[in-house]
């Protein structure tokens, strides 16, 4: 099983890059491959840094597209990680990698992790769209099948890579509220580690993001206090979300998500 993320157009608040980190760190994950930068990425658009390590001496650290392996005692597989940064150049060739090195692992299932900014409130739970294109995976999942259309990022080309090479997928979103779109949301990445543990079957503790995930919403609900306009915008949110909640309303929270989408 494969969980891959990436930095950028796909990871809003940086929930589903911390989602898969977090879950690499919880199971002590080893780094086994990593993408070599240098043909799909502009330079001068995502820029590598220039640090002094212990022994002041300068290096530059490049992008990084990391493959991590989990072994799980309690688990009959590994799980692989891949936490990396969408890249400018060549998708096709990228995402044909990546679908190699899963083929190479013998990993059946991809699961994309992914974050958009949305009409949600931070005080009511995140919401997580599931999809996928597999019939079977959506009933056992309770996921909804994809009927997106419009422009993608590197996760939708991933995606169709991967079908074309018979591996089944699943992509996760996670919601971040539209009123603090700047700021890292580490109630995202929980909720996301949740679903994510619930799909394959493996508690993922997440005993920091809970804290974090809490100081969070408290920050938010002390900056807009003083704020009546956002305020009474974030009521009519929490409305909205209590509404959600009834049993029909998975497929239109899908149709929000595809609205997204095609909306960047």
């Amino acid at each position: 099983m494969l969980v891959v993320a990436f930095e950028g157009w796909n990871d809003a608040g940086e929930s589903a890059s911390s989602a898969s980190r977090h879950v690499a760190d919880s199971f002590d994950a080893q780094p086994i491959a990593s993408i070599d930068p240098e043909p799909f990425y502009d330079f001068t658009s995502t820029r590598p840094f220039v640090s002094i390590d212990g022994n002041e001496q300068r290096r530059i650290e490049w992008p990084e597209n990391e493959f991590s392996v989990a072994r799980i005692d309690s688990a009959s597989r590994d799980l692989i990680v891949f936490t990396g940064i969408e890249p400018q150049l060549r998708w096709r060739t990228f995402s044909a990698q990546i679908v190699e090195v899963a083929q190479h692992l013998g990993v059946e299932l991809v699961i994309s992790l992914g974050a958009l900014i949305a009409d949600v409130a931070h005080s009511r739970p995140t919401t997580i769209y599931g999809t996928s294109g597999n019939p079977a995976l959506c009933d056992q999942f309770d996921l909804q099948p994809s009927r997106y259309e419009g422009p993608t990022g590197i996760v939708g080309v991933l995606h169709d890579a991967c079908d074309n090479a018979g591996l089944s997928t699943i992509s996760l979103w996670g919601t971040v509220p539209s009123y603090v779109p700047h700021a890292n949301s580490p109630k995202a990445a929980l909720a996301l580690v949740d679903r994510l543990g619930s799909v394959i079957d493996i508690p993922i503790l997440g005993r920091d993001l809970v804290q974090e995930a809490a100081d969070y919403e408290t920050q938010i609900t002390e900056l807009v206090e003083d704020d009546p306009e956002t305020r009474a915008y974030i009521e009519g949110l929490e409305r909205t979300y209590d509404e959600s909640l009834r049993p029909d309303s998975s497929a239109e929270m899908i149709e929000d998500l595809e609205k997204f989408l095609r909306d960047q």
